[in-house]
């Protein structure tokens, strides 16, 4: 049974952690509110370019662009995880880094991508070879985007890589971050609606606005993904700090009422021994 000295130390122990647990989800919820604010602001723009693209796809007759055509046959495709660049936050990274690793053993050869810490970490353990890295939230994250866009576009259009694959989280709400696999690239026309002709006019061709359009959708909606993936991450540190906040306070008062039944023996046997001390004296 532990004294009341190991008692003690053990709840000074976890007051500290309660403190320092406190404190990151205060952190996480001032910073989940700027990410969301800045994943709000752009979407906008990712509903006017997502309509603008399928009125372009339905307005051109024959589509030759590089990312509409299929990859090279035999070649291996690319892979794109992004998770956070830190961790203490449940099972967030280690859920993307799980459905990383079912794609890699169903494609051995995958060439691979990471954006954050976590996710070039888990890569080393892969078969395959990470060909970038670039973390999440350092430095400009536009930036890190655009570069990212320009990397696997090269790699694309020079047939390095035959597809490429976005393994990501969606943010449904606070308390949930669901990982996401879907596929960037070829861009695969969907099939419209009948459009009344003359509702879009493009200059000079359609064809030419296509081609300016696609590299911007691709950089764009790997930046979107890199807002959604930052504001999920805060979103499941603030939830896991949370719980380890609530967990510290169980603990602290659970040692607690153990440190006072403890003092309470250790007094209770030191007056028995008074007791007994002082009737052997009188005896």
């Amino acid at each position: 049974m532990p004294t009341v000295r190991d008692l003690r130390d053990r709840i000074r122990s976890l007051k500290n952690t309660q403190q320092i647990t406190k404190a990151m989800k205060q952190v996480a919820a001032a910073k989940i509110r700027r990410a969301e604010a800045l994943q709000k602001q752009s979407r906008p723009y990712a509903d006017a370019i997502d309509g603008m693209l399928r009125d372009l796809i339905a307005n051109v007759h024959a589509i030759d662009h590089p990312f509409m055509r299929p990859g090279r046959a035999g070649t291996p495709g690319g892979v794109i995880v992004m998770t956070a660049d830190k961790g203490l936050a449940g099972s967030f990274n280690a859920n993307l880094i799980r459905l990383a690793e079912a794609h890699g053993r169903e494609h051995a050869d995958a060439v691979w991508y990471a954006v954050g810490v976590k996710a070039r970490n888990a890569l080393r353990r892969q078969p395959g070879e990470t060909k970038a890295f670039l973390p999440l939230a350092q430095g400009e994250m536009f930036a890190n985007a655009r570069e990212l866009a320009r990397r696997v576009s090269d790699d694309f259009t020079a047939g390095t890589i035959s597809s490429l694959t976005l393994i990501s989280p969606k943010l449904i709400n606070t308390m949930t971050q669901r990982p996401e696999q879907r596929q960037l690239l070829p861009i695969v026309a969907a099939e419209q609606p009948e459009r009344s002709g003359g509702a879009v006019e493009f200059e000079p061709t359609p064809e030419f606005v296509l081609g300016r359009l696609l590299p911007k959708y691709l950089e764009f909606t790997l930046y979107s993904a890199m807002l959604e993936t930052n504001a999920s991450f805060y979103a499941a540190q603030l939830v896991a700090m949370s719980n380890a906040t609530d967990n510290a306070k169980k603990l602290i008062d659970q040692n607690t009422v153990e440190m006072n039944k403890a003092r309470q023996a250790a007094i209770t046997k030191e007056i028995l021994e008074i007791v007994g001390g002082a009737e052997a004296l009188a005896g």
